[in-house]
C-alpha cells in the first residue's frame, strides 16, 4: 500500500484527475464488455447492479462519511450529506431525464432528443462518483482515496455493461452505439472528480462538507436509481444477495489496504 501512494505522490488535483481516469476506463471497459457478450441476462444483470450498490454504500461510509467526521467533526458532515441529497433531488425533479426502466422523469420537454434525456439521467448517475473520488484524493488522505477509487471502479464495471445493455434494448443504436453511450455514461466522472479535488484542496474548510456532501449524493442514487432498478424485474433476492457480496467485497478490501 505504501508503495502506490509512493508512487501516486503528486499535487491533489493532478490526482483528482488520474483517479477520475481510472474510474471512467474501468466504466468502458464494462461498457464494451457488450462487444463480447451481447445478452447478458436481466438476473445477471440486476445482482451486478445489487453488488455495485453494495459497494457504494459501503465506501460511502468508509471512505468519505467516517473520515469527514474524523477531520471536521460530525456537523460539517451531516450538514453535507443532507446538502447531497437535496441537490440531488432537486436535480431529479427538476432536470428533463429518462431512465431506461422507469421512463420519463423531471419537466415534460419535448423539444429535447430522447438520447439526451438518457444521458441527463446517466450524468446525474454518474457525477457523485467522480466527485466522490476527487474529493478523497483532494483531502490528502491518499489511503482512502486509493480505496474508494478502487471501489468505484469495480462497480462501474457491471454499471458501464448495464447502460450500454439498457441502450440496446431501448432502441439506441446497433451494440457499438450502445457500448459507446456505455462509455459516455462514464466520462462526467472525470470532470467531476477534478472539480472535488480542486474545491477541497484549494479551500480545506470545506473537506468535512464536501465529503459528507460526495457521500449523501452517492446514498441518494442508491436508494432513489439503484435499488428500485434491480427491484423491478422480479429479481429481489439476486439483488439482495449482490448488495450484500458488494458490502462483503468493499470491507475486505477496506481492511487489506489499511
Amino acid at each position: 500500500m505504501e508503495a502506490i501512494i509512493e508512487a501516486l505522490d503528486g499535487h491533489p488535483v493532478w490526482l483528482g484527475l488520474v483517479g477520475g481516469l481510472v474510474i471512467a476506463a474501468l466504466n468502458m471497459g464494462g461498457a464494451f464488455v457488450l462487444l463480447l457478450w451481447p445478452r447478458p441476462s436481466p438476473r445477471f444483470l440486476d445482482a451486478a447492479l445489487g453488488f455495485a450498490a453494495g459497494v457504494m454504500l459501503t465506501a460511502s461510509f468508509t471512505s468519505l462519511i467516517l473520515p469527514g467526521i474524523e477531520y471536521g467533526g460530525l456537523l460539517p458532515v451531516l450538514g453535507g450529506l443532507a446538502l447531497g441529497a437535496l441537490v440531488m433531488d432537486a436535480g431529479d425533479r427538476w432536470l428533463p431525464h429518462e431512465h431506461f426502466v422507469k421512463g420519463h422523469e423531471g419537466p415534460d420537454v419535448q423539444r429535447i432528443r430522447r438520447v439526451w434525456l438518457f444521458i441527463i439521467a446517466i450524468t446525474l448517475h454518474n457525477m457523485p462518483e467522480g466527485l466522490a473520488v476527487g474529493v478523497s484524493f483532494g483531502s490528502g488522505h491518499y489511503r482512502e482515496a486509493i480505496q474508494l477509487m478502487l471501489a468505484i471502479g469495480i462497480q462501474n464495471i457491471p454499471e458501464g455493461l448495464s447502460v450500454a445493455v439498457s441502450s440496446l434494448s431501448a432502441g439506441l443504436g446497433a451494440r457499438f452505439y450502445a457500448s459507446m453511450v456505455g462509455v459516455r455514461s462514464g466520462l462526467v466522472e472525470i470532470p467531476a472528480a477534478v472539480l472535488g479535488a480542486a474545491l477541497v484542496h484549494y479551500v480545506a474548510v470545506l473537506l468535512p462538507w464536501a465529503m459528507g456532501f460526495a457521500a449523501g449524493a452517492m446514498l441518494y442514487v442508491i436508494s432513489h436509481e439503484i435499488l428500485p432498478e434491480t427491484h423491478r424485474m422480479g429479481h429481489e433476492r439476486l439483488a439482495t444477495l449482490g448488495t450484500m457480496l458488494g458490502v462483503i467485497v468493499m470491507l475486505t478490501l477496506d481492511v487489506a489496504l489499511g
